[in-house]
């Protein structure tokens, strides 16, 4: 299971603090280089690729493998 540090700014973060066992996504997450991109970003995207987990989600963003181009 992944550390709840790795959960700072995700929209489900919620879950950690308010329901008892914290969130249900973070038992069988992953850690995975993904591109963050914001929405009314256009490629190309400069962005370097974080260590985030596979169930991260942050509203206004979409994920991308970091070899993604759109």
């Amino acid at each position: 299971m992944i550390d709840v540090k790795h959960c700072n700014g995700c929209r489900d973060d919620y879950y950690n603090q308010a329901v008892p066992g914290g969130c249900w996504l973070r038992e069988q997450a992953q850690l995975l280089m993904r591109r963050r991109v914001h929405i009314n970003d256009v490629p190309p995207w400069r962005k370097k690729p974080e260590e985030l987990p596979s169930c991260y989600r942050q509203s206004g963003f979409v994920f991308f493998k970091p070899d993604q181009e759109s």
